[in-house]
């Protein structure tokens, strides 16, 4: 923890608040996961994101080869979508509220490493917005075209398009007429979003009206496999958490 926080530029605290931190539950079991006595850990059924963030952040670390920490969902779908998606991971819909161009393309990186690893499938990315390919103009829709060209410079091998209003991203039929020529062709099934209140929105959305199964938040950014629950999570949704963590864990 010191080095973390040495690292940060942060003040360190004295022993006795340190003893105090170690002494919580989430502080616990960060410190035995980064002691490399637990692979993983699944917090936040009781506690803010904030919290657990804090937390892992601290202790554990930010990876510098994925330097900007997101939250991702993973969405297993009451049914399947016309061109055969039976799950979508979507991101950044927990932890970044209006991320720049830059961490956009990160955020986009990260949510694709989650879609390979817990989907077993390869990444295909679209950037979301309100445009599709130029049908509207703002600073929003300029950012998420910067974004793309970072993603294709950072991650050439990645099949990543943007920007594409939703149904271009899922839809094969609206995806020709609307973006002729794009390489998602309406297959997507990683989404990335401009901003926190489109993710947290959308997911909230799939999950509780299209009654989507929803796996997260999956964290992207830190060091070691550290999760979160939502404050309105079930035993189940614990459990497959647990599960997804574990799998994270076993690959590292």
């Amino acid at each position: 923890m010191h080095k973390q926080l040495e690292k940060r530029g942060k003040a360190i605290p004295d022993r006795s608040t340190l003893s105090a931190l170690a002494s919580e539950p989430i502080y616990n079991g960060v410190l035995l996961v980064q002691a490399g006595l637990a692979g993983g850990l699944v917090g936040g059924a009781t506690i803010p994101t904030a919290t657990l963030l804090r937390a892992g952040i601290q202790v554990v670390g930010v990876d510098p080869q994925r330097p900007v920490v997101s939250g991702a969902f993973a969405l297993l779908l009451a049914e399947r979508l016309p061109a055969g998606q039976d799950a979508i991971v979507v991101g950044d819909a927990a932890v970044v509220p209006n991320p720049s161009a830059e961490q956009l393309a990160s955020i986009a990186i990260n949510t694709a490493h989650v879609a390979q690893a817990v989907l077993g499938e390869e990444p295909i990315v679209a950037l979301l917005s309100f445009s599709t390919y130029g049908s509207a103009q703002d600073a929003s829709v300029a950012k998420v075209r910067e974004a793309l060209q970072l993603v294709r410079n950072r991650a050439p091998a990645l099949r990543v398009e943007g920007e594409l209003q939703a149904d271009a991203a899922l839809i094969p039929e609206v995806s020709v007429h609307k973006a002729p020529g794009n390489t998602v062709q309406g297959r997507a099934n990683v989404l990335i979003f401009p901003n926190l209140d489109a993710g947290n929105i959308a997911y909230k959305m799939v999950e509780r009206v299209g009654r989507a199964t929803a796996l997260g938040v999956i964290l992207s950014g830190l060091t070691k496999p550290i999760n979160d629950l939502s404050r309105g999570c079930s035993a189940s949704d614990i459990v497959n958490m647990v599960a997804v963590t574990a799998l994270q864990a076993a690959q590292e």
